[in-house]
């Protein structure tokens, strides 16, 4: 081996390893974020839901979610053409999951990567920082026609997750997004599980005095029937819902 291509190498393997120790400095070395605090409505690195109006009065388990910047600002796809910023639609934040920055992937270069696909993922779209990644998913949707079935919060949640490949993935949709806050979700306080749950109750209570039993067995079909379509749309039939 000649005393250049000795040279060549050594320079080569020095300048990945300071890729390599420039990939861990902005994968570790995250600004500290303030507290939740839903009297401000900051929700730093958090998903956020709150009801629908109508649409929550009959499935409690169907919702408004939006994202929030590290400074705990929320964005939210709420309309065609329309990413709101620090205006959530559809009233105050009820449930939240804050996640965390040290569990996606912030790579300077593809060197950088710390998930098992880094090719899918700089083919996807990739963020060196959380804002950075909330900023280019808005950025995505703010030309999307909105769509309750097809294209909507959710999908604009899923596409940022998708970005950070938070836990190492980037098979966030609907339906797993709308999974991680029903069961990670915690509530802001007792009044947001009573605004939540109340008109769902009460109607639910009025449709059996008024019809009986059948205005149940309907409730619980339309139930079925949004679960299904989104969860066919998400596995089997997955250009249904692409956006």
């Amino acid at each position: 081996m000649s005393l250049g291509t000795l040279s060549l190498t050594k320079f080569n393997l020095a300048q990945e390893v300071r890729n390599e120790d420039y990939a861990g400095n902005i994968l570790h070395e995250f600004w500290p974020l303030d507290e939740v605090d839903p009297k401000k409505a900051t929700f730093p690195c958090c998903l956020v839901w709150t009801p629908l109006p109508v649409v929550s009065w009959l499935a409690p388990f169907i919702g408004h979610v939006g994202i929030c910047k590290e400074d705990g600002t929320v964005l939210d796809f709420s309309g065609s053409n329309l990413v709101n910023v620090d205006d959530f639609a559809f009233g105050p934040v009820a449930r939240y999951v804050q996640l965390e920055r040290e569990q996606c992937c912030f790579p300077p270069n593809l060197v950088g990567h710390t998930c098992k696909n880094p090719y899918v993922h700089a083919e996807y779209g990739t963020a060196i920082t959380w804002d950075d990644a909330v900023q280019s998913s808005a950025r995505h949707f703010e030309s999307k026609t909105y769509n309750l079935f097809t294209c909507n919060c959710h999908s604009f949640v899923a596409n940022c997750l998708n970005r950070l490949c938070y836990k190492g993935s980037m098979s966030w949709n609907m339906v797993n997004v709308a999974a991680l806050i029903l069961f990670k979700g915690k509530w802001v306080g007792g009044f947001d599980v009573v605004r939540s749950f109340l008109p769902f109750v009460v109607v639910l209570c009025f449709g059996i005095f008024m019809v009986g039993w059948p205005f149940l067995i309907g409730l619980f079909s339309f139930s079925l029937l949004l679960i299904g379509w989104f969860l066919l749309g998400t596995y089997v039939f997955k250009n249904l819902l692409d956006c």
